[in-house]
């Protein structure tokens, strides 16, 4: 979609900026086959609309996911508009401040704004989860033995497969598949809450020194414990254990805030989660670096690569994993 016909839509749908000059630029963001763009009108305010192909399940539930998570006092960018014929979403424009623009800054910078975008997925487990009503809205399928295992096999794929070059029948006998089986078992024996599946640093903006969800429409129930995973074991930023540990302690914290303190195997669930979505991540790498021809992504393999080493090295049943992984070529 062009610019002049983002223009042209934008001014058929708001009457009140149809007399407006307006400014249209893309917005870089992300894997997906979604386009964003920051529509600028003359002395106004600015807002995104965000293209999407109607064809996907997930995406045409966005903006009714979004409406439930602002219910939920979840800070999530406004929807104005949805137009589920043409696949057009308008919505609250964020700035350009995400998560992972502060990566370089010291921690107690970064430390902060952890915690605050902790605070956000905390009510997404808690409150948006309480008033879910099992139906509406419509979210994808729940984490189940069945979604781990294809995660692990999207992994053996597209990662172990695709760029390191490993047969199937190969890969599955030097990781020792029967262990990948019983983290999908382990980790779907554990009860669920809502999760957003994609909590990493590009996912979390920064707006009016607030945190802010973004890229939600994978939403499904799962475990807490995989988005802490994603965001404090995220291979776009580096983070030391000691900070992972200040961070899972802060977690902790709200858990005991609201009278339900963690229990004794929550640390052991999360590194169960780190190694499955390290997998799920690594899957994704190569996948859009050589599927949907997006190299920028395998660039991100060696850090997450060196994570799924050190947490599968911790887990029960994992070292075939961290075994494998140590003799890949670089």
């Amino acid at each position: 979609m062009l610019s002049d016909a983002v223009i042209a839509q934008t001014r058929a749908r708001f009457p009140d900026l149809a007399d407006e000059d307006f400014h249209v630029s893309l917005v870089d963001k992300g894997g997906s086959g979604r386009k964003f763009y920051r529509i600028q009108a003359t002395g106004g305010p600015s807002m995104i609309a965000v293209k999407y192909q109607p064809d996907k399940e997930e995406n045409r539930h966005y903006a009714d996911i979004a409406d439930y998570l602002d219910r939920s006092t979840v800070n999530v960018p406004h929807i104005f508009l949805h137009d589920h014929d043409e696949g057009l979403i308008w919505m609250q424009d964020l700035g350009a401040k995400d998560l992972w623009s502060f990566r370089n800054e010291p921690w107690a910078v970064r430390g902060p704004l952890y915690e605050r975008a902790l605070r956000q997925v905390f009510l997404l487990h808690t409150s948006a989860t309480e008033q879910w009503d099992g139906v509406h809205p419509r979210f994808e399928i729940e984490f189940n033995e069945q979604l781990y295992l294809w995660e692990q096999n999207y992994f053996l794929e597209h990662c172990l497969g695709g760029v390191f070059g490993l047969g199937a029948e190969e890969a599955a006998a030097a990781i020792d598949a029967p262990g990948l089986r019983t983290l999908a078992t382990r980790l779907a024996a554990e009860p669920r809450v809502l999760v957003h599946r994609d909590f990493q640093s590009q996912n979390v903006m920064i707006h009016g020194g607030e945190a802010w969800l973004i890229d939600f429409q994978g939403m499904r129930p799962g475990l807490a414990q995989y988005d802490l995973a994603s965001l404090l074991y995220d291979p776009y930023v580096t983070l030391t254990d000691a900070e992972r540990g200040e961070m899972l302690a802060f977690y902790k914290g709200l858990l005991a805030g609201r009278g339900a303190p963690a229990g004794p195997g929550f640390e052991e669930t999360f590194h169960l989660c780190a190694a499955q979505r390290l997998m799920q991540a690594l899957g994704a790498y190569g996948f859009l670096g050589l599927k949907r021809e997006k190299p920028e992504f395998l660039r991100h393999i060696p850090a997450a690569r060196q994570s799924l080493r050190e947490v599968a090295g911790r887990v029960d049943g994992l070292g075939g994993v961290a075994q494998l992984l140590a003799t890949l070529p670089a």
